[in-house]
């Protein structure tokens, strides 16, 4: 008889919430959606999504700071992406969100975008979800952003934004 034992694979996940509006311009470029830190509706055990940054940045006004948008993996492996994105009514005729690896160009290889997706509005409220799985790498941070047309600036009024690794065994 024959023993096998294998190594597990570990899961790490990283889950922010963001439930006071964000205001997003209008016909702008693509806005990182940002979170704040320590909410009870976030978890964040493995910190990929401190106010002390990796790089020795530290954020100050997370509202107002693109970086707060930020999950640093804390491992290199393959990683799933979730986001989900609620917008108030308006007039729009295209809603666009995205992942991005490094959209604030704090590593050579910049505002790598990946699951672009380009959305027709619905009635009423625009609710969304996405899920996108993708390699990570600690030392490069990624972000969920989001724009519109519309005329007017609109407000993104709940998003959530979620990382989960896959570490190799």
């Amino acid at each position: 008889m024959s023993t096998h034992t294998t190594a597990a694979a570990g899961v790490q996940v990283c889950s922010l919430k963001r439930d006071t509006p964000q205001t997003i311009p209008a016909n702008a470029p693509y806005t990182v959606i940002r979170f704040p830190f320590g909410s009870a509706e976030s978890s964040d055990r493995f910190t990929m999504h401190q106010v002390d940054q990796p790089d020795g940045y530290v954020i100050t006004d997370w509202d107002n700071d693109p970086r707060s948008g930020l999950i640093w993996p804390s491992v290199a492996g393959w990683g799933t992406l979730y986001a989900m994105i609620q917008w108030e009514a308006g007039g729009y005729d295209e809603l666009r969100d995205q992942f991005v690896r490094d959209p604030l160009g704090l590593t050579p290889n910049p505002n790598d975008t990946t699951a672009t997706e380009h959305r027709p509005p619905s009635p009423g409220m625009q609710c969304w979800t996405k899920s996108w799985g993708i390699f990570v790498d600690p030392s490069v941070p990624l972000a969920v952003r989001a724009t519109h047309d519309d005329s007017v600036a609109r407000k993104i009024v709940l998003a959530e934004f979620k990382l989960v690794i896959h570490e190799a065994a």
